[in-house]
């Protein structure tokens, strides 16, 4: 059975891969024997993901990609598809936090959010969606990292919990127009995991009372999400699409 899980022969392309969650993600699908392109914006911070996976003994090749710019993800391709081959799986990872309430928010706040949390996962997989048609790819999986706060709410965070529940609904309009063509969209809603986004949170008071109404009483490690990660990616969910795993200890069953 765990052999459905396994990616050998696939290649995996990750945004925002060179620290954190995408750090960790791309360790996960090296390990299960995939291909895999690590992406960021910092190749100093890609260095290191690249690194790790290779020590690992796993096959990984690292891009340079501002996932805002169209032309600069065209290049990005084709530079993946000159090492590997076509792209299988797709993590669309990269993000932007920003932490500010509505009123002292800004228009370049927002468009920062947005821009790197929505319109990139939609510039990135209709990159990938050209590529896979041209190249008659029965199979492609695209997993877009939203949020628990893309289904429930907290202070101070409304652009960018509006920003991944426009993800959300951008998974599910992926999964309609592209499901027959052989393309899975699903999303993971992770809950409170350890990155640069929460980097002191969990020190804080607030941050130790949050983690007091998590019914597992406790933040997530990280390797809490390979399992949900390695089932959107390989064979063992072949069947579904369009949807969102919650990954958050139970958060979601409290008022965040």
């Amino acid at each position: 059975m765990t052999d459905m899980f396994r990616l050998d022969g696939k290649t995996a392309l990750v945004t925002g891969a060179g620290t954190g969650l995408g750090q960790h993600f791309a360790q996960v699908l090296a390990h299960a024997g995939a291909r895999v392109v690590i992406a960021a914006r910092r190749s100093e911070k890609l260095a290191k993901t690249e690194s790790l996976i290779t020590a690992a003994g796993g096959e990984v090749f690292a891009v340079a990609l501002d996932v805002r710019s169209a032309s600069n993800i065209s290049a990005a391709f084709d530079a993946a598809e000159s090492q590997f081959g076509p792209v299988d799986v797709l993590v669309n990872n990269a993000g932007f936090s920003g932490f500010s309430a509505l009123l002292d928010s800004d228009e370049a706040n927002w468009d920062a959010i947005f821009d790197t949390n929505v319109k990139a996962a939609w510039l990135v997989s209709t990159e990938l969606i050209r590529r896979s048609r041209q190249h008659e790819s029965s199979s492609v999986s695209i997993i877009n990292i939203a949020s628990i706060l893309a289904l429930g709410t907290k202070f101070g965070l409304g652009p960018y919990m509006a920003s991944k529940a426009a993800v959300v609904q951008l998974t599910k309009a992926m999964a309609l127009e592209w499901g027959d063509s052989g393309v899975r969209a699903n999303a993971i809603s992770p809950g409170y995991f350890p990155s640069e986004m929460t980097d002191g949170l969990f020190d804080t008071p607030g941050g130790r009372a949050m983690q007091e109404r998590i019914p597992l009483r406790r933040t997530g490690e990280l390797h809490e999400l390979s399992g949900p990660l390695l089932l959107l990616a390989s064979d063992a969910s072949t069947y579904m699409n369009g949807s969102v795993v919650t990954v958050d200890g139970g958060h979601l069953c409290h008022t965040l």
